[in-house]
């Protein structure tokens, strides 16, 4: 395949220039100056005039459901859905059912992710069964192929059983990632404690639940030197504080969704359950703290935590309805839409914490464009206005459906193969 005449942005590289490119056997054989290659005995030509041409999107945090809720999402459901947003690989939490705490549940998993036409790399858990008493074998997980650690969707409440578990992971130079919401302080899960919350006549979820753990973990990380993920952050005060232990040396990163960085609780009073996540959307200062701490690099993770979920489900009582949003096939244009054309973030930035920083933290072989390196890109129109109607995924609950947005995927290469075109 012959692509020509895109306009590539690599922040790998620190690229961006009129390209075209040829890919061979799924690799990049030749990049060059757009205008100057030439198709060759009869192969495929796509002309990227007018697109911007980018590594393949990386998301570090989806449920893909698989084993154990695939009404909701599976495997290849799930992997449609990763495409048409433009990913190429994405990394799968450890919470179905079978939880992802042992090696042959993890292998089996992965002879079945190998099958899909996207990348899927698979997190292992941090505690048998996602009880945060006994640690899983991780070494034996990671020589497996456990690409980091988490109990996502649970908190790891015991700190002395998480410091043991950050110097495991730190000895096998794997992330471990934490979701940071103590139970103790929430009523109920999903929405903010405040106004909001207060019309609804609830209590709610309020932001110290997510800080009072996050300054802990943060002072673990520093103790312990692990590389530390704090997933979905949602409270100024948390972004607060990475920064700062981030300053005293803590190999700290942090993940911000597209969710939290466009939306607050209002949303919860218009959209009822489809804004219901856990975290949950929090005020205008936490969003627009959000904002500030990917524009100085303390969140340089851009994740979607894609997390489906019935229409049934979804339309219980928003006390009973299940906390979660799929975001797979909006993120990138809610990055364009939400922070690049207000002028918070480049383009280039942009990609950045959705490629290149995902693929360095958790050592994956993607990310950036470059000759022999597998072809997985995404090929996207940051100008085309488009509206999401339907979706890829099995699911459909998302507050975004109807929105005008920026930002078009018009087609994801993954190992050289079109994997999705609009």
């Amino acid at each position: 395949m012959l692509i020509k005449n895109g306009f590539l942005i690599d922040p790998a590289s620190d690229t961006e220039r009129l390209v075209d490119l040829r890919i061979t056997d799924g690799l990049i054989q030749t990049l060059a100056d757009a205008g100057t290659l030439t198709p060759e005995n009869g192969e495929d030509e796509l002309d990227a005039a007018g697109l911007m041409i980018s590594p393949g999107l990386v998301d570090t945090h989806i449920h893909f459901r698989d084993p154990g809720f695939t009404y909701k999402e599976d495997l290849h459901t799930g992997s449609l859905a990763a495409a048409a947003g433009g990913f190429t690989s994405v990394i799968c939490m450890a919470n179905t059912s079978p939880v992802i705490d042992s090696v042959p549940v993890l292998k089996e998993l992965m002879e079945r992710e190998a099958l899909e036409d996207i990348h899927i790399f698979q997190a292992a858990a941090v505690s048998c069964g996602l009880k945060g008493e006994e640690m899983t074998s991780m070494k034996e997980l990671a020589a497996a192929g456990a690409c980091g650690f988490t109990d996502d969707g649970i908190p790891l409440k015991n700190a002395a059983f998480l410091y043991k578990a950050m110097e495991e992971a730190k000895a096998l130079d794997l992330p471990i990632s934490l979701h940071e919401e103590d139970p103790a302080f929430i009523e109920t899960n999903g929405i903010n404690h405040g106004p909001v919350s207060d019309a609804l006549g609830i209590y709610g979820s309020p932001s110290i639940a997510e800080e009072s753990l996050v300054a802990r973990d943060c002072l673990l990380a520093l103790r312990s030197g692990a590389q530390v993920v704090i997933q979905h952050i949602s409270s100024g005060q948390s972004v607060e504080l990475v920064r700062t232990f981030k300053t005293m040396g803590a190999n700290l990163h942090a993940e911000a969704t597209p969710h939290h960085f466009t939306l607050t609780d209002e949303a919860v009073l218009k959209y009822g359950a489809l804004a219901k996540m856990n975290p949950p959307l929090r005020t205008e200062n936490d969003r627009l703290a959000i904002i500030e701490g990917l524009k100085d690099g303390t969140i340089d993770l851009i994740a979607t935590d894609h997390a489906p979920h019935s229409t049934e489900e979804k339309s219980r009582p928003i006390t009973q309805t299940p906390s979660g949003i799929i975001g797979l096939e909006t993120s990138l244009a809610l990055g364009i839409t939400s922070l690049v054309r207000p002028g918070h973030l480049t383009l280039s930035q942009l990609i950045e914490k959705m490629t290149i920083n995902p693929a360095s933290l958790y050592h994956l072989p993607c990310g950036s464009v470059a000759e022999g390196k597998s072809a997985d890109l995404v090929l996207f129109d940051p100008n085309e206005k488009w509206i999401p109607e339907t979706y890829a995924s099995k699911s459909s609950n998302s507050p975004f459906t109807g929105w005008e947005l920026y930002g078009k995927v018009k087609y994801t290469i993954c190992d050289g193969k079109i994997v999705y075109k609009d």
